[in-house]
C-alpha cells in the first residue's frame, strides 16, 4: 500500500542516501550533527506513513515540510564543514526540493477536493 505512494518511494531512496553519507561523516561529528541529521530522516518516513494513514493529512504535511526545512539547513552546515561534497550537497538539495514539491502537490489535491 504504500509503495503506491509517489512520496513514500521518493523517500525511500533519499534516506537510503542520506544514511550512506551518515555512515561516513568524521567520527568526531558522529554523535551529534550524523546522528540529527538520520533523526530527521527517519522521522519524515515515519511522517509519511502516519500521513497516508491519518485523516488530519493537511497538518501531518506541513510537519513533514517543517522537518524538510531543517533538513535543508542541516546539509548546509555540513556542506559549509566539509562532511559532504559540493556534489553531494547539490544532489541532496535537489532530492530535498523534490520531495518538498511533491509534499506541496499532496497538499494541493488535498485541498481542492
Amino acid at each position: 500500500m504504500k509503495e503506491d505512494y509517489p512520496l513514500f518511494v521518493k523517500w525511500s531512496s533519499i534516506l537510503d542516501w542520506i544514511l550512506d553519507r551518515c555512515e561516513k561523516f568524521p567520527r568526531s561529528v558522529r554523535f551529534t550533527i550524523a546522528t540529527r541529521v538520520s533523526n530527521y530522516a527517519l522521522d519524515i518516513v515515519e511522517g509519511i506513513i502516519e500521513t497516508i494513514y491519518c485523516k488530519d493529512k493537511i497538518r501531518k504535511l506541513d510537519k513533514l515540510n517543517l522537518d524538510i526545512e531543517k533538513l535543508r539547513i542541516l546539509f548546509r552546515i555540513c556542506y559549509k564543514r566539509k562532511y559532504i561534497s559540493n556534489k553531494q550537497y547539490m544532489f541532496i538539495s535537489g532530492e530535498l526540493n523534490e520531495a518538498g514539491k511533491m509534499i506541496g502537490g499532496w497538499k494541493k489535491s488535498l485541498k481542492s477536493s
